[in-house]
């Protein structure tokens, strides 16, 4: 019988691309089927408190997807898997696994990579958790860049700025605001509105060392601005004088997304949807800046080698 891999796709666009492309290296690296859950992750209220769907069927991936029983998509069957999760670390055939996170100084910490080693595992295995690692996925780059493109059913025209991009020494720059404070929660909502105001602050800091790095090292660099909120933004952009800078709005985050494959360059945000526009960008010379202090994942790999601290 055909041994398979189910993995729980959860969270925003950047997220269920790790989760992905995880799950799509354990299955070539087991050998299993992989089918995809894609109701698990979101039908608790918490999970939408962003706005967040389902959103790798915008692809050009052959999905095969888990059937009613392997989902636990209700909040009875979440309950049971509670259980089964337990149970399992008795078990001589492992079903679960899940990302092993492990708490240092108070902050939740990722292991580097999946044991997957002297682990006998059952039939079906469920994975869970984000696997923000490129390490695992790395030697599989041109499959997801292939699988990754968005479908032309579900893209605007957006001719307009491609052509921009494309002819220009372009580099992609996004913002990602309203952090820890655009899920609308009370609890703590001060706190969670300063640390936001403070993750944007380093993340301006952050780029406008990089403007200067790439005005030092392109001839005539044009600067594009994906953000999920505007806002105070131009005032940013008021500190510059010659240089040119495009603010690209209007789009859903699937039009976004498909606009980072037309970009030369990159000042990579801290935010996991702009980390995969920068890593599956096939610019051959590309420069991929990214922060030296700034990581939006619980994951120290998170951060390609050969991508430019600053």
């Amino acid at each position: 019988m055909e041994k398979k891999i189910i993995v729980k796709i959860s969270e925003g666009l950047g997220n269920q691309l790790f989760m992905y492309a995880h799950a799509y290296f354990l299955s070539k690296k087991m050998n299993r089927k992989l089918l995809i859950d894609d109701t698990s992750g979101f039908f608790q209220y918490k999970n939408k408190l962003r706005g967040q769907k389902y959103l790798l069927n915008r692809f050009k991936i052959n999905l095969d997807y888990a059937n009613k029983y392997d989902r636990f998509d209700t909040n009875y069957k979440n309950f049971i898997k509670k259980f089964y999760i337990y149970f399992d670390k008795f078990k001589k055939n492992k079903s679960f696994l899940n990302e092993h996170i492990i708490k240092k100084n108070k902050i939740k910490i990722a292991t580097s990579h999946t044991i997957l080693e002297d682990v006998n595992f059952a039939k079906n295995i469920f994975v869970q958790g984000n696997f923000e690692n490129p390490n695992y996925f790395n030697s599989f780059y041109q499959n997801l860049v292939d699988q990754l493109k968005v479908k032309e059913s579900f893209l605007n025209d957006n001719s307009k700025i491609i052509d921009k991009l494309s002819n220009s020494n372009s580099v992609s720059i996004h913002v990602r605001q309203h952090r820890f404070s655009d899920q609308k929660l009370k609890n703590n909502e001060l706190f969670n509105n300063l640390k936001s105001e403070q993750f944007t602050d380093e993340t301006l800091k952050y780029i406008a060392k990089s403007v200067t790095f790439f005005k030092k090292k392109l001839l005539n660099p044009s600067f594009f601005i994906w953000s999920n909120n505007f806002d105070n933004l131009e005032s940013f952009i008021l500190n510059y004088s010659d240089e040119k800078f495009t603010f690209i709005k209007e789009n859903d985050d699937i039009n976004d997304f498909h606009l980072f494959k037309f970009a030369k360059h990159f000042i990579v945000g801290p935010s996991t949807f702009h980390w995969w526009g920068a890593w599956l960008n096939e610019n051959a010379k590309k420069i991929c800046l990214r922060p030296n202090n700034l990581n939006p994942s619980n994951n120290k790999n998170f951060w390609p080698n050969d991508w430019i601290k600053i």
